[in-house]
């Protein structure tokens, strides 16, 4: 067999990733938050973009389409979407007003009752100086030993002008550790006693294990007195500055989507009332008729070009979005009826194939992206839901099986708490294949500790 090179012709088939497709990955990802957002930006980039609110801006005609797109070949839909873009089933306006006044920081919280204690200008000085050190959970960032060198006075001054802030609300504030910060809660709330502090001071680890037992041992005390000391702990807060913080980062979810029941059926409806009906305005149509400049004209054709782009991206994702999530309904109506018990496995691979597109789209017109549903508001992924096989061959979701982790735990003698043995074998009673291990990830998914520290002694 002979072997050499050799140039050969081959004609291949392949999509390639221009600027356009790009933009609609990109459009195709956004939430309706999020797109609008990026509407408001385009608009104020390119002059050819309008609202559609006024009678003498024209909106692209499909039938005069110059700029011809191929979104079959990109979304791989061999079928026709079949939903008309005037076609939108919606039943009334939806309005997401929110007005917020401007929270203090926990900074200009502390500041402002430092304002009503009477101090020395030099007690002042170093306190506004420790609560500039206070982060955000509303411990000290700052050794006393650098503060009193910063003042020029002695460890124990510094202490006193902290005590002062410590005892501020919210309460635990200017803690330097775990310890102080819950003993400083417990003294200012009358809740300390000799139980208590002992165990805040020595025994937290122990605790967050469950070791109660062990503890009460060590201190020759009750275990009712370790439980009770351990309700009292439950009930403080380990960073009494979070409520302060991010105030003003408050992010509303706007559902991007709205599944009702209307006369038995259920109604899915593509909430973008937040987001602008975008046009090209007529204008520079006429503009580009009459002008002769290559440079006035090449500027005019590219921002139509990109206009156009953008109105058919953003319409595309209505449309693919709008069949993606009538297929979510019909596969999990059952979970829309009855709620997460009701939750099957499903994969992106099986709607892909029913809806007509490739994984990817589904991946990307589902990511970041909520609906308003019977059953509350729900994340789109949440529909996706992992599987365990059932005694029949069947599928029982991941989700299903938490909410009977969740009800079993909720409902166990607090004495005698169910480990994770005794669910998967309860689970398994019920036809569902569980391994313990599988529980113990489950339960943990959830938040919910061991039986040894959810164990209760009376």
């Amino acid at each position: 067999m002979r072997i050499g090179y050799g140039i050969f012709q081959e004609q291949t088939q392949k999509l390639m990733m221009t600027p356009e497709l790009r933009l609609a990955i990109k459009i195709l990802q956004y939430s309706a938050t999020e797109l609008a957002e990026y509407i408001q930006q385009e608009l104020a980039e390119n002059p050819v973009l309008d609202i559609k609110e006024e009678e003498n801006v024209l909106e692209e005609p499909a039938a005069e389409d110059k700029y011809d797109i191929d979104w079959q070949e990109y979304f791989a839909d061999t079928s026709d979407l079949g939903l008309p873009t005037t076609g939108r089933e919606e039943k009334e306006e939806f309005y997401y007003e929110h007005i917020l006044s401007k929270a203090p920081t926990l900074q200009e919280h502390l500041n402002f009752q430092l304002c009503l204690t009477e101090l020395t200008d030099l007690q002042r000085k170093i306190c506004e100086y420790l609560i500039g050190n206070i982060d955000e959970a509303g411990y000290l960032q700052v050794g006393l030993e650098e503060a009193a060198f910063k003042f020029g006075l002695s460890c124990g001054e510094v202490e006193k002008a902290l005590r002062i802030i410590q005892s501020f609300e919210p309460y635990g504030v200017g803690a330097r550790n775990l310890s102080e910060c819950l003993l400083i809660q417990a003294e200012n709330l009358k809740l300390l006693n000799p139980v208590l502090s002992q165990v805040i001071e020595q025994y937290l680890p122990e605790l967050a294990r469950g070791k109660l037992a062990k503890i009460a041992q060590e201190m020759n005390v009750s275990v009712q007195d370790i439980q009770k000391a351990f309700d009292i702990i439950k009930t403080l807060d380990p960073k009494p500055g979070r409520r302060f913080s991010g105030t003003n980062d408050v992010r509303y979810i706007v559902p991007d989507l709205i599944i009702e029941r209307v006369d038995g059926e259920y109604v899915v409806i593509i909430n973008d009332t937040a987001v602008p009906r975008l046009v090209i305005n007529g204008s520079y149509r006429d503009i580009l008729k009459n002008e002769t400049g290559e440079a006035a004209r090449k500027f005019i054709e590219e921002k139509l070009n990109s206009a156009a782009w953008l109105i058919r991206s953003i319409e595309q994702r209505r449309l693919t979005l709008y069949k993606i999530a009538r297929c979510l309904v019909e596969l999990q109506k059952d979970f829309l009826d009855y709620g997460v018990r009701r939750l099957k496995p499903l994969t992106l691979k099986q709607v892909a194939e029913r809806v007509g597109v490739h994984e990817s789209t589904v991946s990307r017109a589902t990511a970041n992206k909520f609906a308003q549903t019977p059953q509350g508001l729900v994340e789109l992924k949440f529909f996706f839901a992992h599987g365990v096989e059932n005694s029949t061959g069947g599928m029982v979701s991941a989700e299903s099986i938490k909410k009977q982790i969740t009800e079993m735990i909720a409902h166990e003698d607090e004495a005698n708490p169910l480990s994770d043995q005794k669910i998967c074998d309860r689970l398994n009673l019920q036809g569902i294949k569980i391994s313990r291990r599988t529980v113990a990830k489950y339960r943990d998914e959830l938040g919910i500790p061991q039986a040894s520290v959810r164990k209760r002694y009376e």
